[in-house]
């Protein structure tokens, strides 16, 4: 069985009505299915989709076969807060404004949590066997 590798996200610029769990997604084709047939995701889950370098380009997101609304959250490897946008359902792409190596995707209520120019921090919490 696999075990998934979970992180704690922070907005250090910012106080969190609560702290935001990811799930750590750094291969291929886990950013690849991202969250892509999920039907729900609840206010305090995320996916943090992780890059090997800043980009505009590999960071960029499809919303094709997701049912849901997202909020994403593009972070360079500074841990600053690059670009912050509502994505809609079944849209074909959306792209930073800047280079960016992390993109959380979360549940849009937590939309308001970050703004652009914000600093991050990422708090390894385990894994789920």
């Amino acid at each position: 069985m696999l075990s998934t590798r979970r992180v704690t996200v922070r907005n250090l610029s910012k106080e969190m009505p609560q702290p935001l769990q990811a799930k750590y997604c750094s291969s291929f084709l886990c950013r690849l299915r991202g969250l892509t047939f999920r039907r729900t995701l609840p206010e305090g889950e995320s996916l943090l989709l992780v890059h090997l370098k800043d980009s505009r380009l590999d960071t960029g997101i499809h919303m094709l076969g997701v049912s849901m609304d997202l909020a994403i959250v593009w972070i360079n490897s500074k841990d600053m807060v690059v670009d912050v946008r509502l994505a809609r359902r079944w849209r074909p792409m959306y792209l930073p404004s800047q280079p960016a190596r992390y993109v959380l995707e979360m549940s849009p209520a937590r939309l308001g949590d970050f703004r652009v120019g914000d600093r991050v921090s990422f708090e390894e919490v385990g894994t789920d066997s």
